[in-house]
């Protein structure tokens, strides 16, 4: 039995980044990497976060929630309840949040749902072309003329987008499960 071939997750040493084209691109990789963690505990944990970042360039990046005042008064003031407008304001930005993430689950949904519909319709199109005896015109490329070349061409490219993305979906949702940390 052959074995299986992975990526192994590698350490680098921290060391600043001299060429800096290079290290803009870091940034920006990180920098992403960064505001998905602190919407993934947001998320997760219902925190107030806070963070700014300053590029390479000296331009500056945030991320606060909910919202800038709410993390910054209570950073300073630990203990202290939030001013009225602050948490009037909090909710508010919770509330959106909220409601963003319940219509981007309901849209990912839907895409799911056309998905099924478009394999389903392939499978149902690829046995009327079985049923109709098309499929031994496509047997012979030699025998096609222009169009029927473009045509099985287009078709071709279309299928193949279609199995790379379902193929990079599968592999995503088996990484996610792979990262969800065990609750026993």
């Amino acid at each position: 039995m052959e074995s299986k071939k992975t990526r192994v997750r590698q350490t680098f040493s921290m060391s600043k980044i001299e060429n800096q084209r290079t290290r803009s691109v870091a940034f920006s990789n990180r920098r992403s990497s960064l505001y998905r963690m602190a919407s993934e505990l947001v998320d997760l944990f219902d925190v107030d976060i806070g963070m700014v970042l300053f590029s390479p360039a000296n331009t500056p990046f945030s991320f606060f929630h909910p919202t800038t005042e709410a993390v910054i008064e209570h950073f300073l003031n630990p203990n202290s309840q939030l001013s009225e407008n602050t948490r009037l304001d909090a909710d508010q930005a919770r509330n959106k949040v909220h409601q963003l993430n319940n219509h981007l689950n309901a849209m990912g949904k839907r895409l799911e749902h056309v998905e099924e519909i478009e394999y389903a319709q392939t499978l149902v199109q690829l046995s009327q072309i079985e049923e109709n005896g098309e499929r031994s015109k496509w047997k012979s490329i030699d025998q096609l003329n222009v169009d029927e070349i473009t045509t099985f061409e287009a078709w071709l490219s279309t299928t193949v987008s279609k199995i790379n993305y379902r193929l990079e979906k599968l592999e995503n949702e088996a990484l996610s499960l792979k990262n969800v940390p065990s609750t026993s």
